[in-house]
C-alpha cells in the first residue's frame, strides 16, 4: 500500500513560535527580539519504581482566579494584574478555580472555557482512582516569567523542594503561552536533574524543544490545549494516557512524541497567530499602543510580586 498524492498543505507544519514572535514584535517597532533558553543536552531521569507505584504531582502555568484583578480565563485579553505570581502550593483534592491569562495563548480559534484542555486535575484524579498512579497531596503553580535567571535560581529550586516535601517521584508539567513552554521545561530540566523524572505537555514544539525538554509530549493544537480538545473527554483522556506512556517509554533525554490527533483536517489555524502578513498597518499600530499598556502594567506587577 502506498501515499497517495493527497499531500497537507505547505502550511500544515508545527508553528515556528519563536521566529513568529520575533517577526511580530520588530514589526510593532521593538528592535530587541527575546533570546528564547536554548540548551544542546537534557538531562534525564529514569522512573525509580513502575508509574502505579509512583506519587505523582502537577505543575501548572495557571493561576487561581482574582476577583480583585479584573477579567481573567474566557473571553479575556491578556491580564497582566493577574499572570504575576510567586511559586504557589496548592490542594489536589479540591476543586479550584482555576484561569489562564497570558500574553499568548490562542484566542481565535480556541476558548479557554474548558479547563480540562490545560488543567488536566479532574483527569488525574480519575486515572489515580483508576490505580494508573498515586496522586500528590499537592499541585504547583510555575510563575511564567520571561526572566530565565528568576525561574532557573528562585522558582525552579522551591519547586523542587515542594516536591521532595511531598514525596514526589514524577511530574506532569503543562505550559499554555509561548514563554510558559520555556518556563515549563527549564522547570522540567531542574527536577529531572535532581532526580524526578517529568513529562511537558505542549503545543510549541520549537521552544520546548530548544530548551531541550526531557521528556515532551508534543500535541499540535492552538496555544491552551495542550491535555485534548475542548468539551471532548475522549481526546483528553486519549491525550493524558499518552503522556504517562511517556514517561514510561522515553529511554533517554530529548524524547518528543507527537500527538497523532489533529485540530482540524488542514491547519489553516496556524496562519492567524501573531501573522504580521494578515494585519494592516492599522491594526500593527493599534496592537503597539496596546502593547505598550501592558508592559508598563507587567512592569508594576512583577515588581510587586518581587520578579521585577
Amino acid at each position: 500500500m502506498t501515499d497517495t498524492m493527497n499531500f497537507a498543505p505547505d502550511f500544515d507544519a508545527p508553528i515556528d513560535y519563536m521566529r513568529r514572535t520575533r517577526d511580530y514584535y520588530l514589526a510593532l517597532g521593538y528592535d530587541n527580539p527575546y533570546r528564547w533558553a536554548h540548551y544542546v543536552d537534557a538531562p534525564f531521569t529514569p522512573l525509580k519504581k513502575p508509574l502505579k507505584d509512583s506519587v505523582v504531582t502537577l505543575i501548572t502555568t495557571s493561576a487561581h482566579y482574582q476577583p480583585d484583578k479584573g477579567d481573567q480565563g474566557p473571553g479575556a485579553a491578556y491580564n497582566a494584574a493577574a499572570k504575576y505570581y510567586k511559586v504557589f502550593v496548592s490542594d489536589t483534592a479540591v476543586d479550584h478555580d482555576m484561569r489562564i491569562s497570558h500574553i499568548g495563548y490562542d484566542r481565535k480559534h480556541t476558548t479557554a472555557k474548558d479547563s480540562n484542555t490545560w488543567f488536566p486535575l479532574p483527569l488525574m484524579r480519575e486515572f489515580a482512582k483508576q490505580g494508573r498512579f498515586k496522586l500528590a497531596p499537592h499541585f504547583f503553580g510555575a510563575p511564567t516569567n520571561r526572566s530565565q535567571r528568576v525561574t532557573l535560581e528562585t522558582d525552579a529550586p522551591e519547586i523542587l523542594e515542594r516536591c521532595r516535601a511531598d514525596g514526589v517521584d514524577v511530574a506532569v508539567v503543562v505550559p499554555n503561552c509561548p514563554v510558559c513552554h520555556q518556563t515549563s521545561t527549564l522547570v522540567a530540566r531542574h527536577l529531572e536533574r535532581n532526580g524526578i523524572p517529568t513529562v511537558v505537555m505542549g503545543c510549541a514544539k520549537d521552544i520546548v524543544e530548544w530548551a531541550g525538554a526531557p521528556r515532551f509530549l508534543f500535541s499540535d493544537f492552538p496555544l491552551g490545549n495542550a491535555c485534548g480538545k475542548p468539551h471532548e473527554p475522549d481526546t483528553q483522556k486519549f491525550t493524558f494516557d499518552l503522556a504517562l506512556k511517556v514517561l514510561e517509554s522515553a529511554i533517554g533525554p530529548r524524547t518528543t512524541v507527537q500527538n497523532p490527533l489533529r485540530w482540524t483536517e488542514d491547519g489553516d489555524w496556524k496562519n492567524d497567530y501573531n501573522n504580521i502578513a494578515r494585519m494592516s498597518p492599522e491594526e500593527i499600530a493599534k496592537r503597539r499602543a496596546d502593547n505598550d499598556k501592558i508592559k508598563q502594567v507587567a512592569l508594576k506587577q512583577r515588581q510587586v510580586a518581587g520578579v521585577a
